[in-house]
């Protein structure tokens, strides 16, 4: 098929030029996934604008003309593109909006990780000081979770409606009053310790779905994975933080010091957050015009959390959602991501200090070099994973590459931990499998958006109530497992195979294309 061009009347030079662009543009409907969505839209409306923005009073009528545009047409690629948006540089990324947006997040989840990592450090002289059993204090350090357990379907159902900015700001606030509050729920009673760990939980739930909604109003995917990669690097940075700084703010200000510190800064974030940041793009007075061109430009069309009204239904279809093994892929992967991220976490510190026999400041510092690392790879595996996409590499390969090595690669590395003789060959061990298993936030975690960009909150939120589940059970079950067995490298293999097991799952039934869970919404 040969293009065609019809005109009722002479177009003058400026005319030419805008109606050549205008068949470039069009010709971008051709690839998407949905094309038969768009290919009934009128062309017309993008050589109107042209017209408009050229001054040209022949294209400011679309009945002047008409066209059909062929993919085949080897003429097509000769014809200028003046109206293509062009990448970024390096430099122009890096001091753009929204690099700042996740700039904020990636503080904010560094704030949200150091919070829930002190108790790991506190936990020790506190079992000292008040006779707790080693089973004891993993059911102390799990009551985070219990709170964890309740607000993440219900928090992500909040952001699907209200959007990542306020919940993440009322968020910020109600889990730094609850770690500012510990030390004095601690001084009261054992209940209040436990009740003010829990409300860090379900403060902290709605974190990580925030976090994905706000990547996907500002960034465009293929910048995607890069800005989780940039943002779950505060996440990790977090829990080196938490762990280097808590010994040493302790033995300045005592077991409660750390607590105090980190709570005010998260007041700060808020202050800052709510008054530097916008909820999208588009309100953002500080955006360039080339910035925001670039992102309505390049991001998915089908996101659809600016264009649904308020009187969309709360309630999301959990039936249709778990009627789907995608989902189930995803629930799968972030449980036992949870399970290994929540036993790493809580119990290195316990396992160098009763293993290889190092004191608290040591142990802490060997169990925070590995999370520095997890955070410089997971910006790597991050863009790693955009260029993939970039190359030709399907959206679904791309995202079962990352999780394959997120998964297996920790499940080889704590076998190889469970074998080492000194603390700096377990330290090397637990590096490696920590850092690797970040390449999982360029599988699983950037994958909610791209199967379900409607129920992408809540989709998260069941994923995450699933993790915690998993991580309760890990967290709790570590303890008793080592009082029984006497062996916590035992504990680590049965980790190990978890691993293999949830990663040939995920492998077989995840996709990188969109999921149809409401069949009442037309293409």
């Amino acid at each position: 098929m040969s293009s065609a061009v019809s005109l009722h009347r002479p177009l003058h030079r400026n005319s030419l030029t805008a109606f050549h662009n205008a068949r470039i543009i069009s010709s971008r409907f051709v690839g998407l996934p949905n094309r038969d969505c768009f290919r009934n839209v009128s062309l017309r409306s993008s050589v109107l604008r042209i017209g408009l923005r050229h001054g040209s009073s022949e294209l400011r009528d679309p009945r002047s003309f008409r066209f059909r545009v062929s993919s085949k047409d080897a003429s097509l690629g000769a014809l200028p593109e003046e109206n293509e948006v062009q990448a970024p540089s390096f430099s122009e990324f890096i001091t753009s909006e929204r690099v700042k947006v996740v700039a904020m997040l990636a503080l904010a989840l560094a704030l949200c990780n150091a919070d829930r990592v002190v108790m790991s450090v506190a936990i020790v002289p506190l079992s000292l000081s008040r006779g707790w059993s080693r089973s004891f204090s993993g059911i102390v350090q799990s009551s985070f979770l219990w709170g964890y357990l309740i607000s993440p379907i219900a928090g992500g159902t909040l952001v699907d409606y209200y959007g990542g900015k306020v919940v993440m700001g009322w968020g910020v606030a109600l889990w730094s009053l609850a770690t500012f509050l510990t030390p004095w729920a601690a001084e009261t009673s054992l209940w209040a310790l436990l009740a003010m760990r829990a409300l860090l939980g379900v403060a902290e739930g709605v974190a990580l779905p925030c976090m994905n909604n706000m990547v996907a109003r500002w960034f465009p995917q293929m910048e995607r994975a890069r800005a989780v990669g940039l943002a779950m690097a505060g996440f990790q940075l977090g829990s080196a933080i938490g762990l280097t700084l808590s010994p040493i703010l302790m033995s300045q200000g005592g077991i409660f010091g750390p607590f105090v510190i980190f709570g005010l800064s998260g007041f700060l974030w808020v202050l800052v957050w709510l008054s530097a940041i916008s909820r999208t793009p588009d309100r953002n007075p500080q955006i360039s015009k080339s910035e925001l061109e670039y992102i309505l430009d390049k991001r998915q069309k089908s996101f659809p959390t600016e264009s649904r009204p308020k009187t969309t239904r709360v309630i999301p279809p959990f039936r249709r959602l778990l009627s789907k093994l995608p989902t189930w892929s995803l629930i799968v992967a972030n449980a036992m991501h949870s399970w290994g991220f929540f036993v790493i976490l809580s119990w290195m510190p316990i396992y160098f200090n009763s293993i290889y026999h190092v004191d608290l400041r040591q142990a802490a510092w060997f169990s925070a070099v590995p999370w520095a690392v997890m955070a410089i790879m997971g910006y790597f595996g991050g863009l790693w994973s955009d260029l993939l996409i970039q190359s030709g590499i399907s959206v679904t390969l791309t995202r079962k590459i990352m999780q394959s090595i997120g998964f297996v690669g920790p499940g080889i590395a704590l076998i190889g931990l469970t074998t080492a003789k000194s603390p700096t060959i377990a330290s090397a061990w637990l590096t490696l499998a920590v850092g690797l298993k970040s390449f999982s936030h360029s599988g699983f975690l950037v994958n909610l958006q791209e199967i379900a960009p409607h129920y992408a909150g809540v989709l998260h939120g069941m994923s995450n109530t699933a993790g915690t589940l998993a991580a309760i059970v890990g967290t709790v079950g570590a303890g008793f497992f080592v009082e029984l067995v006497g062996s916590f490298q035992g504990f680590l293999l049965l980790t190990s195979l978890l691993y293999f097991l949830s990663s040939l799952f995920y492998i077989l039934f995840s996709t990188g294309e969109r999921v149809n869970f409401d069949e009442t919404v037309p293409c």
